[in-house]
């Protein structure tokens, strides 16, 4: 389900793993989100004591009409420092060598045999290998994370071990350790790693509830790879949406940077509020403007790819829209409430139980719907093969649907997938005939042409819209299918070319038209 997104002019997405691209261009590389959909349920991490870092009695401090405030950090840094690690990730990028230009294309002219340079550029190097052939190049990320349990598992952003082959952790004390991949959820560009080690790793936990606009906040971790980095600032806002999906994030105006992507935020208790994702900035760099994802929903997501890599999420099948107060005005609805579906994807679970574009769905389980954001939370929160009730505004009237839930396709491409029509039978072979048959059942004999290419060879052959098709290669039709079947026997006896009983008004003739490979 996609819901209507609002555009955030210089939303960096702090791919803030700064250093993406050759080794030797560090900090080259932007940001970006690739976040949405909802999550599934709430669990717990790890039995072990985390290392928590609060108030301590002695904490030098001033009393202040709602609390204590600290003077220093210094407590509070000490004791999650050890939890957050440095990230760097080594990939390879193959690059194709091109003499014609494009991406890795050679510097040197590509001169006609004639041009009296041509021996002199001919013979010099061309920074190794020749042809098209792809040449490896190393690549390397940076980014940041920090450790959720005693035996080693630490959470990071998507981005920046995407593509990774090789993942490597670095303390604040300096040691350098090995971590493996053990699942990603590019939805909220969450990833879960663990570290190769059997020794007992400090951590840190999430918080259980949120803060409140204006408590203090710490950010710790790898701005362009200079490492443990400590920020402090306050929490500026809570349910932040900055369009780019349904969920919403927490704003901090602690410095953060590309490098602290994946890094932890800490409140007062040591406990983590939000995991850094992307900075609002003009320039690139800070101005005081970041945005993290909510510790309730990091937990969701950490807790499914800890138990089985992946995370699973009701899809409905459907692009939606807010209603505003002209359309409710328009469907007859009391209140500008719902989300409005304006595609039902084919094959999907809105279209196998029979909901229709300008529904406007109100309720999922009785549970009112605002927006369409709320929609796509709500229903990601259920499990795939979960039937719900589904209250839509239809006819003037309300009326409750039962739908089976699908499974929320994994990444942005099955997504697109998903919500692309699938073309009908014989699309191919029609189109290597060169045009579009009527599917209308018309009287008259055979299968009447409703389109044909321009370019193609059945236009030149003098083939047109409303010619009659009787049969192909000798055998009657009657509909597009056989049409279709006609055309791929050919294909499969190897011919070029198919032969046509076409009739032109009250003239019948054969027309051999060539294919389209």
């Amino acid at each position: 389900m996609s819901a209507s997104r609002r555009s955030q002019p210089m939303l960096q997405s702090a791919r803030l793993s700064a250093n993406r691209g050759p080794m030797a261009r560090r900090g080259s590389s932007r940001f970006g989100l690739a976040l949405g959909a909802g999550l599934l349920a709430l669990g717990t991490l790890a039995p072990n004591a985390p290392a928590l870092a609060q108030l301590r009695a002695d904490t030098p401090s001033v009393q202040t009409p709602m609390g204590r405030a600290p003077l220093t950090f210094a407590d509070i840094v000490e004791r999650v420092k050890p939890a957050v690690v440095s990230i760097s990730v080594t990939g390879s990028t193959r690059v194709a060598r091109n003499q014609k230009g494009g991406p890795g294309a050679s510097p040197l002219p590509d001169l006609p045999d004639d041009h009296p340079l041509n021996d002199f550029f001919r013979n010099l190097p061309r920074g190794g290998g020749g042809g098209n052939a792809p040449t490896p190049r190393p690549s390397q990320a940076q980014g940041s994370g920090f450790v959720i349990s005693a035996d080693g598992y630490a959470v990071t952003n998507n981005h920046v071990i995407d593509g990774a082959s090789k993942i490597q952790v670095t303390f604040d004390d300096g040691e350098k350790l090995d971590a493996t991949l053990v699942g990603t959820d590019p939805r909220t560009d969450l990833a879960l790693i663990k570290i190769k080690s059997s020794k007992t790793f400090k951590h840190v936990k999430f918080a259980t509830t949120p803060g409140r606009v204006g408590d203090w906040v710490v950010a710790v971790g790898n701005p362009f790879g200079l490492g443990g980095t400590v920020t402090a600032g306050i929490l500026s806002a809570n349910s932040r949406d900055i369009g780019s999906g349904p969920y919403d994030y927490i704003q901090i105006d602690a410095a953060v940077n590309r490098g602290n992507s994946g890094g932890p935020t800490f409140n007062l208790d040591g406990e983590v509020i939000g995991v850094n994702t992307a900075i609002y900035s003009p320039s690139g760099g800070n101005v005081g403007i970041a945005f993290a994802v909510p510790a309730k929903t990091a937990m969701q997501v950490v807790d499914q790819l800890r138990s089985s890599g992946t995370v699973s999420r009701g899809w409905l099948g459907v692009k939606i829209q807010n209603v505003d107060e002209d359309t409710a005005a328009s469907l007859g609805l009391p209140e500008p409430k719902g989300a409005l579906i304006s595609e039902v994807t084919p094959n999907g679970p809105a279209a196998a139980s029979g909901l229709k574009t300008q529904d406007a769905i109100l309720q999922i389980n009785g549970a009112k719907i605002a927006d369409s954001r709320e929609l796509a939370r709500k229903i990601a929160e259920f499990a795939p093969n979960t039937t719900v009730d589904v209250q839509v505004w239809r006819g003037n009237a309300s009326q409750t649907i039962k739908v089976k839930l699908g499974l929320f396709p994994s990444s942005t491409e099955k997504v697109a997938e998903a919500e692309t029509p699938k073309a009908p039978a014989g699309t191919k072979a029609m189109e290597q005939l060169g045009m579009k048959l009527s599917t209308a059942k018309a009287g008259g004999e055979g299968v009447a042409i409703a389109e044909v290419d321009a370019g193609s060879d059945a236009a030149t052959k003098g083939l047109k819209a409303g010619d009659r098709i009787l049969e192909v290669a000798g055998q009657p039709v009657t509909n597009a299918d056989d049409v279709a079947n006609g055309v791929k026997k050919a294909v499969d006896l190897g011919r070029r070319a198919v032969l046509l009983h076409v009739k032109s008004g009250d003239q019948k003739r054969f027309v051999a038209v060539q294919l389209k490979q």
